[in-house]
């Protein structure tokens, strides 16, 4: 079983078998409420699961969000099995979408056109990464590594890069898991091992240090 765990746009997390086959998922669609609904989106999908991977999304998203699903795959993983501890397969959390989409068009027959999955990054801001069909292991082919857009240049960045657009609010943890899998059975690193962040935390330190009054 390869559990799966996003929060690089909402919350999301699915459990697949190793075939592919999904046996469940939840998701909530609030960009900022990560915190509060993972543990019970956990418990909701994988609490009675034999668990012998997690699939972490690992972005593009925004520092906040992003981490707290990384910190729940870890988390699972090596409190997993007994405590043996499973490994984590980082996966590009846009990968999850092109998957979905290529392998649904390719169900109703349909020839995919260069498409970009594009997720909203807020402050007027938009997440994209360029697709180009599967690649002999059944994996989404990147044209381009995310990268972000201003709202008003994005489509303007499309069409140079000749894609269209398929906006997507949740990322499928199911698919995300479904991508591990294929990257695990071909022997492959499909994601990063650090975080694929949009842009640095907003806080930062101070610089200089504050005096403490006596």
């Amino acid at each position: 079983m390869i559990l799966g765990i996003d929060t690089s746009t909402g919350t999301a997390v699915g459990l697949v078998e190793p075939d592919g086959l999904v046996v469940a998922e939840k998701s909530s669609p609030d960009p900022r409420g990560h915190a509060e609904v993972i543990g019970t989106l956990l418990a909701e999908v994988a609490s009675t699961a034999s668990v012998t991977h997690v699939a972490a999304g690992m972005g593009p998203g925004p520092f906040t969000g992003l981490r707290v699903g990384i910190a729940a795959a870890r988390a699972f993983a090596l409190g997993g099995d007994g405590g043996r501890g499973i490994p984590v397969i980082p996966v590009v959390s846009h990968d999850a979408a092109a998957f979905a989409q290529l392998v649904s068009d390719a169900a109703a027959g349909i020839d995919t056109p260069r498409f970009a999955v594009v997720t909203d990054a807020r402050r007027r801001e938009f997440a994209f990464t360029v697709y180009d069909g599967l690649d002999d292991d059944g994996l989404p082919v990147r044209a381009t590594e995310p990268a972000l857009a201003h709202r008003d240049e994005l489509d303007a960045t499309l069409a140079g890069f000749g894609a269209v657009r398929l906006d997507t609010a949740v990322i499928s943890a199911a698919m995300l898991a479904v991508v591990a899998a294929r990257a695990l059975v071909a022997g492959r690193t499909v994601g990063p091992h650090d975080a694929l962040y949009l842009r640095s935390p907003d806080v930062v330190e101070p610089a200089t240090p504050k005096r403490v009054a006596s």
